[in-house]
Parts: C-alpha cells; structure tokens; sequence
C-alpha cells in the first residue's frame, strides 16, 4: 500500500491508532482506504497482547462506523523465523443493513448500587453477527430413557460468531470498557433498520 493524502481519519481516531504504537502508518491507511469520502460516526481501537510460549503476539483491531456500513480492521504480526517481519491486515466493510445481530454484555460490580460510584462496568462484550462466519456445537443426542442404547445421531448448536471483542477494566482501564460500551451502543442504534 502506498500513503495517500486524501482521505484522512478524524484526528481522535487517528490519535488512539498512533498511541497504540502498532504499525500506525499502515493501520491508519488500510481504515482511510476502507472509509473512502464516508464520515466515521462511532470508532473502537482494541490493541491486545497474547502470550504464546517465548513470544509475544500482538493484534489490532479497529471498528468505525459509518451511516452506512461498519469497518472491520484487523492487523497482526505475521513472523517467520530467519525472514524479514511482515504485518497482515485486513479491512473488511459491512453495509449496516446486513448486521443481524449487535449483543452488548456488561459485567457489573455491585448491581444493587448501579449508578452510584459503587458500581461499575468491569467487563464488556461486543458481539456483532453478519452472517459471515457460523460455528456449530455438536454433541451425542439423548433421549430420555436411561436404558437405551440406541443411537440418536447427534444435536448441536449454529451460532453466528463474526466477530466478537471483549475489554476489561483490570486489562485495559475502565475507560476503554466505556468506550466498548459506548461504541456497541451507538452500532445498536444504526444497525438493522431498514429491512
């Protein structure tokens, strides 16, 4: 990819990349790329480390959304021993109309106390389906006589699971949980209308 002037992220936007220190240069253009002349109402910057063995594995992801469509980024590492680093990131574009389902889970301390400051979002979960990726849970069917034998084949589960981000407060500070909060909020109020 080769820099390009125009167009340019909103300088929040920008800034969160630039902080997370991972490739901000190619992160920042792939999103301005996928954006095009569209505005970004709602972002999400989600850096996450994952330790694996001696080394360690960084993932970007970056969420924009427009009045049209939601940006999905994603950009890892993509290391081979004795070769020159290489970075992998891939910007997918999804029109807000195809989102079937936006599930926002919050984790709260002390829900007796809520929306007092003895209460707080420890954890939040985005979970966005859009019919892109399914995963299937099987397991042996049963019935309910506890003396057959009989094989009743298998029953299970399809669930969609495009894409999923989970942020906490004792990993990533409570304010990056209110701002998974406030970014799935604002993707539930856009998405799925016009159908």
């Amino acid at each position: 990819m080769t820099p390009h002037a125009e167009p340019r992220l909103p300088q929040a936007l920008e800034a969160e990349i630039r902080d997370c220190g991972y490739f901000p240069e190619l992160v920042s253009d792939s999103i301005a790329l996928a954006l095009g002349a569209e505005s970004a109402r709602a972002h999400l910057v989600h850096h996450e480390a994952t330790f694996n063995r001696d080394e360690i594995q960084r993932h970007l992801s970056v969420l924009v959304v427009t009045d049209s469509r939601l940006i999905v980024s994603h950009t890892d590492e993509n290391d081979t021993p004795g070769e020159a680093p290489q970075a992998l990131t891939t910007t997918e574009s999804i029109p807000l109309v195809r989102i079937a389902s936006v599930a926002l889970s919050q984790v709260v301390s002390h829900p007796e106390r809520y929306g007092s400051r003895k209460a707080g979002v420890g954890e939040a979960w985005l979970t966005v389906t859009w019919g892109t990726m399914r995963r299937v849970d099987l397991e042996p069917a049963h019935c309910a006589d506890p003396d057959c034998e009989a094989d009743h084949g298998y029953t299970g589960m399809l669930a969609g699971d495009d894409l999923t981000v989970r942020i906490s407060a004792a990993a990533d500070g409570r304010e990056k949980v209110a701002e998974l909060v406030a970014f799935g909020s604002a993707l539930q109020q856009v998405s799925g209308g016009g159908r």
